[in-house]
């Protein structure tokens, strides 16, 4: 790969496919590296980066039917390049690799060239139809994560990380988390004093690094086996006890390698994986309605070792059960065994 560092211009190719794609992408990837520009300008140095919008069709693309966008130049008119950068594009994830396929032999060949390349959010869908991300770490938008294991199962999908970066291929997670990983390259090309003021201006937090806290554990329900619904539904609905694996496998007259095989091909959880994620949800939802007291919120779930609730979740949350309490409560809480508001 190419050490762009080294660069005196880089050129930064950010991608204008067919369909629903995001706009705020575009424009705040363009904005963060022209505003990049001008601080190293302001600072006695030159700019660094070159930045166009580049299509695979010479056409206006128009996103929700309401923002219209034109690309700069045509990827055929491009031979060289240094980053490339995709955006999210919304819509049925199957269709819009299939819509985008005319991308496909470009990206591959420019990588090959020595370019790196970024997708922000679920423009890893996009990325990983490439072949360029197989055998690498790879996330995406949370809410994504299944349809993306499914599609491409050769890809290691860390969808708790914010951003990842493997071999000259980054990727971040869901939604403005793309700010982060263009402050990321922003500061490996131009350096740690240009991120440092793009952070300030735009206010973003430099160093976050974990979208565990934003994820919404729903159960992973989009198979067809019987028996592990049967299974999920009784963990969902008992989850402030002690389950077993043992006593699933009796319920449902069902051997335990058997079950445990068909439990993690179902949920992509083992057994112990998956009761700990819905614990942890309704400790999140609990905390979040503005419940003070951790203790009470533990025993709720089912944990009677404050070390053990506390270590799993960090693990799920991101965070410690004290901070996401102080980070997302109601600002106000009604207690279930008073009949006033404390204010």
């Amino acid at each position: 790969m190419s050490n762009l560092n080294h660069t005196t211009m880089i050129h930064v190719s950010l991608l204008l496919p067919k369909g629903d794609t995001s706009i705020s992408n575009l424009e705040a990837t363009y904005k963060m590296f022209m505003m990049a520009n001008s601080f190293l300008v302001e600072q006695g140095g030159e700019a660094k980066f070159k930045v166009e919008l580049v299509a695979a069709s010479n056409e206006e693309r128009t996103s929700n039917g309401i923002f219209t966008v034109s690309p700069d130049k045509m990827i055929s008119a491009i031979t060289h390049t240094d980053l490339i950068i995709i955006p999210a594009i919304h819509g049925d994830y199957q269709q819009v690799v299939k819509e985008n396929a005319a991308f496909v032999p470009w990206l591959k060949a420019q990588y090959e060239k020595g370019a790196e390349i970024a997708s922000l959010c679920i423009g890893a869908f996009l990325l990983a139809s490439t072949g360029l991300l197989n055998g690498k770490r790879c996330t995406t938008h949370w809410m994504a994560s299944d349809e993306f294991k499914e599609m491409f199962p050769d890809v290691e999908l860390v969808n708790e990380k914010i951003i990842t970066d493997d071999n000259g291929i980054y990727t971040s997670g869901g939604a403005y988390s793309s700010l982060n990983l263009n402050l990321y390259l922003i500061e490996k090309l131009a350096g740690r004093k240009t991120a440092i003021l793009q952070s300030k201006v735009f206010e973003i937090d430099i160093d976050r690094n974990s979208q565990s806290p934003f994820i919404i554990f729903s159960g992973q329900k989009s198979h067809n086996d019987e028996r592990i619904l049967k299974a999920q539904e009784y963990i969902e609905g008992n989850y402030q006890d002690k389950i077993t694996i043992e006593m699933l496998c009796n319920r449902l007259a069902i051997g335990r390698r058997t079950f445990e095989r068909r439990f993690k091909k179902a949920t992509g959880n083992t057994v112990v994986e998956y009761a700990q994620r819905v614990k942890m949800e309704v400790a999140k939802k609990q905390f979040e309605a503005g419940m003070p007291n951790v203790n009470e919120v533990m025993f709720q779930v089912g944990y009677s070792d404050s070390k053990a609730f506390r270590e799993v979740f960090k693990k799920f949350a991101g965070m410690s059960p004290v901070d996401y309490r102080n980070k997302y409560r109601e600002l106000k809480w009604i207690s279930p065994s008073r009949h006033t508001t404390l204010q």
